[in-house]
């Protein structure tokens, strides 16, 4: 399928690695070049490296840039001042009772997964109603809905994301523009194949053995029964990304493998 996305410029941050780096890589095969951010430089040649290999006449750059201060907003907006495609990918995830989260974690965790995308957005959705076309993407999480207990301040700024792109979809309408979440599940990412690895070091078991752990204890609602690929969440992200989702504004779309039980 052509999802039409030649000549579209797409900024995916957080992008060095993981869904980021899958959402980068996929757009890329479609056509669209493509801006990437990263906090160092090796991690950055790494990706863009990665991705101009398998893409031989690819479009590609990086940013390296701190997205959780508003001087780092600057500079990517500076680098990249127009584009057709936002996808705000970028996040981090921290395990800690409740009662350990102080007021800076909170700060924190809500500076770069949540305003970030904030600040982003509010720069270049105006272009995109000028231009008539655009998409912003916020890559949520399943833990917007199944507020995780063993992280409840991640799981905040998930339900935040997707309030703030229902939000902003409404300001979108008439016009070609839209903004979408993705609600992504337990995915196959670089932090979640230390963790398979360390913890079956720990408990002298395969990883394998720990991942379907995994999903009979701490996730036994899944029907996929497995950590997603990056690739497949990517895929899902290209076609809200592309001309043909046109009529998909406002929404908040699933890539959990039958995590969450509710039909709405």
């Amino acid at each position: 399928m052509n999802l039409q996305l030649d000549g579209k410029k797409a900024l995916v941050t957080g992008s060095t690695a993981g869904i980021g780096l899958a959402i980068a890589r996929a757009l890329a095969r479609e056509g669209a070049s493509v801006v990437i951010t990263g906090r160092t430089q090796p991690r950055l040649d790494n990706a863009t490296e990665d991705i101009r290999k398998e893409i031989h006449d690819v479009k590609i750059s990086g940013i390296v840039v701190d997205l959780a201060t508003p001087d780092g907003i600057s500079k990517c907006i500076e680098a990249a001042p127009a584009i057709d495609i936002l996808v705000n990918n970028l996040g981090v995830y921290e395990p800690k009772p409740f009662e350990q989260i102080a007021d800076d974690d909170w700060h924190a965790i809500i500076e770069l997964n949540f305003m970030s995308g904030v600040r982003l957005s509010r720069h270049y959705l105006s272009q995109m109603k000028a231009a008539n076309w655009g998409r912003i993407i916020f890559i949520s999480s399943e833990s917007a809905i199944n507020i995780p207990v063993e992280m409840i301040h991640y799981g905040v700024t998930k339900t935040m994301q997707v309030a703030l792109g229902r939000g902003l979809a409404e300001t979108t309408s008439g016009t070609a523009v839209t903004v979408n979440s993705v609600l992504a599940g337990p995915t196959r990412s670089e932090g979640v194949e230390k963790f398979l690895i360390d913890m079956a070091r720990t408990k002298n078991v395969t990883p394998e053995e720990i991942e379907e752990e995994f999903f009979r204890t701490a996730r036994p609602s899944s029907l996929l029964q497995r950590f997603a690929t990056t690739d497949e969440v990517a895929a899902l992200v290209t076609f809200i990304a592309s001309p043909l989702s046109s009529a998909i504004n406002g929404a908040a779309l699933r890539a959990e493998g039958g995590v969450v039980r509710s039909i709405f």
